[in-house]
């Protein structure tokens, strides 16, 4: 099945006061492992994670031929710029192009611009355009422009590169084994924790004490991270 929705909050139990473990956003591939009354329990095919979603009108599948590169695509009901309506696509959304107007591609009902979007199959250095979540608030489980927690924010620059990376830290730090030193696009773990090197000297991590994504010192990050969590550095890769 193929998400058709910008964003669908997954919980750990058929229900939505239960803990948020994730999110589907526009495009992304899941199986169906169960049905239960207005819920569905599945499993998502880039990194298998499982978990409950709410019954919609999905869609059992599209040709993907481009992604949202931008933190959030704004989209239109017609391709002229005044049918601006409110709904928006997170980056990394995954969508099928059918038409081409002028500046505006068209996917399903919706228009969305040429500069909003890039080829499925395009690749970038991975950490590129990470400052432009600077200070998108921290959510655990979330993943977007809306609020996005410090694994999601690692795993989602490798799935925009059509590369894997699983969706948890604890996961992460075993399927990234090789070690190096601090240094750009270097990953730094914590136990439950993750940081970005954006050089030798700046880290940036969705961090959940400051309720947001920020841009810090790495040996001050460390020393607070040491002092407030009493959590050491456990591997830099």
């Amino acid at each position: 099945m193929i998400n058709n929705y910008p964003i669908v909050n997954v919980y750990e139990k058929n229900s939505s006061k239960s803990k948020l473990s994730s999110q589907l956003i526009y495009g992304e591939k899941f199986q169906i492992l169960k049905k239960k009354k207005d819920w569905l329990k599945i499993r998502t095919s880039y990194d298998k994670y499982t978990g409950f979603i709410k019954k919609k009108n999905f869609l059992k599948s599209i040709k993907i031929t481009h992604k949202v590169s931008s933190l959030s695509a704004k989209l239109y009901s017609k391709p002229k710029g005044k049918f601006l309506i409110r709904t928006k696509l997170p980056f990394c959304s995954k969508i099928s192009v059918t038409e081409i107007k002028n500046n505006f591609y068209k996917f399903g009902n919706y228009w969305i611009k040429k500069n909003n979007i890039v080829p499925i199959n395009y690749k970038q250095q991975i950490f590129k355009d990470i400052k432009m979540f600077r200070n998108i608030p921290y959510k655990w489980g979330g993943k977007t422009y809306k609020g996005i927690d410090c694994s999601a924010l690692v795993q989602i620059f490798f799935k925009f590169n059509n590369q894997y990376c699983p969706r948890d830290t604890k996961d992460q730090i075993k399927y990234f084994k090789k070690p190096c030193n601090i240094k750009k696009n270097a990953i730094i773990f914590w136990k439950g924790h993750v940081a970005i090197c954006l050089s030798k000297t700046l880290l940036i991590h969705a961090y959940g004490p400051k309720k947001k994504v920020l841009i810090m010192n790495i040996n001050k990050t460390i020393e607070l991270i040491k002092k407030t969590a009493k959590l050491k550095v456990i591997g830099i890769r």
